[in-house]
């Protein structure tokens, strides 16, 4: 069965990445990695424009929201847009729009595993790691506040200060997976997760991931989410390009008048 075609929306696409993100990742002139890999491509094939935003990898949401905010005023100075954002990135978009300014110019946002209401696994590295990372980090020269924002307490208060801004569509994406499909370096994040909130992506449950006025569940880890390959689900003949899912995001926009 063909997939459907792609609408062409009245506005970008700007797409945000999520905690130690980029949007691509380049040496000698060749691009080696995108955050989205084949996402903007399936979106512009159907003849809209993408944009894929790059901000602190390591920072707090208050700062990955002013760098995005940047980002957007350079590449797309006026004019309204829709914002797709990864894990991180969602909390980042949504802070953008309630506090920066920006709430004339977003039409919608659709946060894709982004841990609303907190994760687990980040409560359960603050308490173990924090004392020996956030030194560490400090001496390198890198922020280190991703994390400390993503913990269930902070998201609770995030929650209280970010209301979602009338006029302004809010969707989600969550993503859910087996044990089957975790490699090693899930397991422990998403048996944390399993004990204190169900059924999860690895690091984000279904749970904190569903947020505004429609929530679609996909079958997939975390990462899985934004189309990189799941090397369990290859072995097992059962992958698929989850880059034409997108299509189903527009679609919905474009049913909502966009």
């Amino acid at each position: 069965m063909s997939e459907l075609p792609i609408p062409v929306l009245n506005a970008p696409i700007i797409l945000a990445h999520g905690l130690c993100g980029f949007d691509r990742i380049s040496a000698c002139g060749q691009n080696l990695k995108d955050y989205f890999p084949g996402i903007r491509e399936q979106l512009e094939a159907g003849g809209n424009r993408v944009l894929v935003a790059r901000v602190s990898p390591t920072a707090g949401v208050v700062r990955r929201a002013a760098d995005l905010k940047r980002f957007i005023e350079r590449e797309l100075p006026a004019g309204p847009f829709h914002l797709i954002g990864h894990s991180m990135g969602g909390l980042d978009s949504r802070y953008m729009t309630a506090k920066l300014g920006m709430e004339s110019r977003v039409l919608s946002l659709t946060s894709v595993g982004t841990p609303h209401r907190g994760t687990s696994f980040a409560d359960w590295g603050v308490r173990r790691l924090s004392r020996f990372l956030s030194p560490l980090l400090r001496l390198c020269g890198f922020p280190h506040e991703g994390v400390f924002d993503l913990t269930t307490e902070a998201c609770q208060r995030f929650n209280e200060d970010v209301p979602d801004v009338p006029g302004v569509r809010y969707y989600s994406v969550a993503g859910q997976c087996d044990r089957a499909m975790l490699g090693p370096e899930w397991l422990l994040p998403y048996r944390v997760v399993a004990r204190a909130e169900g059924a999860n992506d690895g690091v984000v449950s279904v749970t904190s991931a569903a947020w505004g006025e429609h929530c679609d569940v996909w079958a997939g880890d975390h990462l899985n989410l934004v189309n990189w390959p799941n090397r369990y689900a290859i072995r097992r003949g059962e992958w698929s390009n989850l880059a034409p899912d997108y299509g189903r995001i527009v679609r919905r926009l474009a049913q909502a008048g966009f």
